[in-house]
């Protein structure tokens, strides 16, 4: 039994050698061989470049926080602030061959962030320094007796997340349940772009604010939603290297909508062919929230939340309460939020549970990923050595990181899950300006 598998091992191996030796051997296979190593090293040494003088770009933008205190009384409608990240955060523009492949140039992001430190509750914008005399002015154009001021970066009140460390994190990301071209539900679905009485008001953002603002001493409670204007690629069906827009993927996912209802008439008089068709009543909303999505702007958007508190505050129902935050976001029919790439014991998948060190592991990397808020060029190792890259069951043991989803939102929707409140909405710790400013008389004597 032994010699047989030794002779169908050398039998295996021998024409194996001899297939090698003749791909090599023959000119034209040589010749063709060289080509794809070529090829194929050409366009990994053209990645890593891209890649080195985009992080070497990239560490050269000195980036700020803006905190945006709301003023007493809200009361325009989410539209205002959809106007304002219309206005000041849509940065789009066409970058030239030297600045995109010598400069590493790339577009600008920004983090909306609404964050309760022992329940204060808190809305910032991380921005550009270079960007700040704008964002004040678009801010004080839609909302004028709202503040804006530079603050730390509260991040760095929390060290490490390390069994030696005071401090314990639960974090985790969202993502769109379905495609891009469906809305989740937003203000408008709520009657909001129509200004009805305070008394009236349902206000999404609300059970945010309410569990933001129901922390206690010890406990904080972090989100931000990170955007820049929308550069995502959908490969064109039926073509090599072709590519198309989200607003283009929309339309042909609205095409499949409407497509089994479509009726197709052929002219008598020349031969064309008429289409015309439409959805029955049950399809005409959902076609409709996709025609209504792309006619607003669209940013590629990242979500992350974390929970953090000293370790004898850390309570793990507030955990549990975190992960509910966007149901009121929810349109069966059409998408909603759904949770992933959560910092506990199932991180990984598979029957096996991580260990207390690795939770804690997981943790530290989400605490520094929500700091840099990293989303949309991230470091190599991350796309190395990631989830996607590296299956269960070796995940168990080489601890990848996660790999973030990134998905198209309108101005509607982020204005939606970012804006302020109304005064129906009485949280003592959401901090208000409480007096309004006023310029001096004109006619004062000098």
């Amino acid at each position: 039994m032994i010699d047989s598998i030794a002779y169908f091992i050398y039998n295996a191996a021998s024409f194996l050698i001899s297939g090698i030796a003749f791909l090599f051997s023959t000119p034209w296979l040589l010749w063709f061989w060289s080509l794809v190593g070529t090829v194929l090293f050409g366009t990994i040494a053209w990645k890593l470049w891209l890649h080195y003088i985009r992080q070497n770009f990239i560490s050269g933008i000195d980036w700020i926080l803006l905190e945006i205190v709301p003023p007493r009384d809200v009361i325009r409608s989410p539209k205002s602030m959809e106007l304002f990240i219309t206005n000041a955060l849509y940065h789009f523009s066409v970058k030239g061959g030297r600045e995109e492949y010598w400069q590493g140039a790339v577009w600008f992001w920004f983090s909306l962030e609404i964050v309760s430190i022992d329940g204060q509750v808190h809305f910032y914008i991380r921005t550009p320094s270079r960007l700040k005399e704008f964002i004040e002015t678009q801010m004080y154009a839609q909302y004028p007796q709202s503040q804006v001021k530079v603050v730390d970066d509260y991040t760095f009140g929390v060290d490490e997340i390390t069994p030696k460390s005071a401090w314990n994190l639960w974090g985790c990301e969202f993502k769109l349940s379905k495609k891009e071209a469906y809305p989740i539900k937003t203000y408008v679905d709520y009657g909001l772009d129509k200004d009805p009485k305070e008394e009236f008001k349902v206000d999404p953002i609300s059970p945010v604010i309410e569990l933001f603002g129901s922390l206690q001493k010890g406990e904080q409670m972090w989100l931000q939603i990170v955007i820049t204007p929308s550069k995502k690629k959908f490969k064109t069906k039926g073509t090599w290297f072709k590519h198309h827009d989200w607003i283009k993927e929309s339309e042909n996912e609205l095409e499949k909508i409407i497509y089994p209802y479509t009726k197709f008439e052929t002219r008598a008089t020349d031969g064309s062919i008429l289409k015309s068709g439409r959805p029955p009543d049950f399809l005409a909303a959902k076609a409709e929230a996709v025609q209504n999505k792309i006619s607003k702007l669209g940013f590629d958007a990242g979500i992350r939340a974390c929970y953090v508190a000293k370790k004898e505050d850390f309570k793990y129902n507030s955990r549990k309460n975190l992960r509910l935050i966007f149901r009121q976001y929810e349109n069966p029919n059409l998408n909603g939020f759904s949770r992933f790439n959560s910092t506990q014991a199932d991180a990984y998948g598979g029957y096996f549970l991580a260990s207390p060190k690795t939770i804690m592991m997981l943790g530290n990397r989400m605490l520094h990923e929500y700091r840099n808020r990293t989303f949309f060029h991230p470091p190599l190792r991350h796309k190395l050595f990631n989830k996607n890259t590296i299956f269960w069951p070796i995940s168990m043991w080489l601890k990848p990181y996660f790999h973030s989803e990134i998905f198209v939102l309108n101005t509607e929707e982020i204005a939606t899950i970012w804006h302020f409140p109304g005064q129906i909405l009485k949280v003592p710790t959401l901090e208000r300006i409480e007096s309004k400013e006023a310029s001096p008389p004109t006619n004062l004597p000098i």
